[in-house]
Protein backbone atom coordinates (compact mmCIF):
# COMPACT_ATOMS: atom_id res chain seq x y z
CA UNK A 1 0.00 0.00 0.00
CA UNK A 2 1.50 3.36 -0.95
CA UNK A 3 2.36 6.41 1.50
CA UNK A 4 -0.37 9.06 2.01
CA UNK A 5 -3.14 6.89 0.37
CA UNK A 6 -6.53 7.18 1.85
CA UNK A 7 -8.23 4.40 3.63
CA UNK A 8 -10.84 3.19 5.74
CA UNK A 9 -13.32 0.47 7.33
CA UNK A 10 -10.50 -1.15 8.73
CA UNK A 11 -11.00 -4.98 9.96
CA UNK A 12 -9.27 -6.87 12.86
CA UNK A 13 -10.96 -9.97 12.03
CA UNK A 14 -12.12 -11.01 8.91
CA UNK A 15 -16.03 -10.83 8.96
CA UNK A 16 -16.20 -8.22 12.28
CA UNK A 17 -17.08 -4.90 9.97
CA UNK A 18 -14.87 -2.45 10.12
CA UNK A 19 -12.63 -2.34 13.17
CA UNK A 20 -8.78 -2.06 11.81
CA UNK A 21 -5.16 -4.21 8.60
CA UNK A 22 -7.84 -5.72 6.10
CA UNK A 23 -8.43 -2.60 4.52
CA UNK A 24 -10.87 -0.86 1.82
CA UNK A 25 -8.29 1.58 0.10
CA UNK A 26 -10.78 4.07 -1.13
CA UNK A 27 -12.46 7.60 0.57
CA UNK A 28 -15.99 7.70 1.74
CA UNK A 29 -18.08 9.69 -0.09
CA UNK A 30 -19.65 11.85 2.60
CA UNK A 31 -16.68 13.14 4.39
CA UNK A 32 -17.67 16.27 5.07
CA UNK A 33 -21.31 15.56 5.92
CA UNK A 34 -21.09 17.51 9.62
CA UNK A 35 -20.09 20.91 7.92
CA UNK A 36 -22.58 21.67 6.18
CA UNK A 37 -25.33 23.94 7.75
CA UNK A 38 -28.33 22.65 8.85
CA UNK A 39 -30.46 25.96 7.34
CA UNK A 40 -32.05 27.02 10.82
CA UNK A 41 -32.09 26.49 14.55
CA UNK A 42 -34.89 23.91 14.29
CA UNK A 43 -33.08 21.48 12.33
CA UNK A 44 -30.89 21.22 14.97
CA UNK A 45 -33.46 20.29 17.48
CA UNK A 46 -34.53 17.86 15.64
CA UNK A 47 -31.15 16.09 15.83
CA UNK A 48 -31.83 16.53 19.66
CA UNK A 49 -29.68 19.54 20.50
CA UNK A 50 -31.30 21.62 22.62
CA UNK A 51 -31.32 25.98 22.75
CA UNK A 52 -28.17 26.96 25.22
CA UNK A 53 -29.96 29.98 26.78
CA UNK A 54 -27.59 32.14 28.43
CA UNK A 55 -27.72 33.13 32.76
CA UNK A 56 -27.57 36.74 32.18
CA UNK A 57 -30.76 36.90 30.36
CA UNK A 58 -33.15 34.47 32.12
CA UNK A 59 -34.89 35.73 34.47
CA UNK A 60 -33.24 35.74 38.44
CA UNK A 61 -35.47 33.51 40.26
CA UNK A 62 -34.15 31.21 37.27
CA UNK A 63 -30.06 31.85 37.42
CA UNK A 64 -28.09 33.93 39.64
CA UNK A 65 -26.62 36.31 36.38
CA UNK A 66 -30.42 37.44 35.94
CA UNK A 67 -32.76 40.50 36.15
CA UNK A 68 -31.75 43.57 36.34
CA UNK A 69 -32.18 46.73 34.46
CA UNK A 70 -31.16 46.40 30.99
CA UNK A 71 -27.97 44.92 29.86
CA UNK A 72 -26.96 44.76 33.76
CA UNK A 73 -23.50 42.91 34.72
CA UNK A 74 -23.75 40.03 36.78
CA UNK A 75 -23.83 41.63 40.37
CA UNK A 76 -22.15 39.56 42.59
CA UNK A 77 -18.36 39.19 42.84
CA UNK A 78 -17.82 36.56 41.21
CA UNK A 79 -19.78 34.41 38.52
CA UNK A 80 -22.14 31.56 39.69
CA UNK A 81 -24.08 28.44 38.20
CA UNK A 82 -27.62 28.14 38.33
CA UNK A 83 -27.72 26.56 41.65
CA UNK A 84 -25.35 28.98 42.86
CA UNK A 85 -22.05 27.57 43.30
CA UNK A 86 -18.82 29.10 42.14
CA UNK A 87 -17.88 29.05 38.53
CA UNK A 88 -14.92 29.25 36.72
CA UNK A 89 -12.33 26.48 38.37
CA UNK A 90 -13.17 27.72 41.96
CA UNK A 91 -13.30 24.69 44.25
CA UNK A 92 -16.81 23.81 45.81
CA UNK A 93 -16.36 20.75 47.73
CA UNK A 94 -15.59 20.41 51.48
CA UNK A 95 -12.05 20.53 52.79
CA UNK A 96 -12.53 17.51 54.83
CA UNK A 97 -9.62 15.79 53.15
CA UNK A 98 -7.28 17.79 51.03
CA UNK A 99 -6.23 14.67 49.21
CA UNK A 100 -9.15 14.19 47.76
CA UNK A 101 -10.49 17.01 44.88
Amino acid sequence: MPLGMAIHNIEITLGRGGQLPKVAVRQVGNVRVNQKGLGRARSKYWLGKCPVVRGVVMNPIYHPHGGGEGRAPIGRKKPATPWGYPALGIRSRKGINIVII
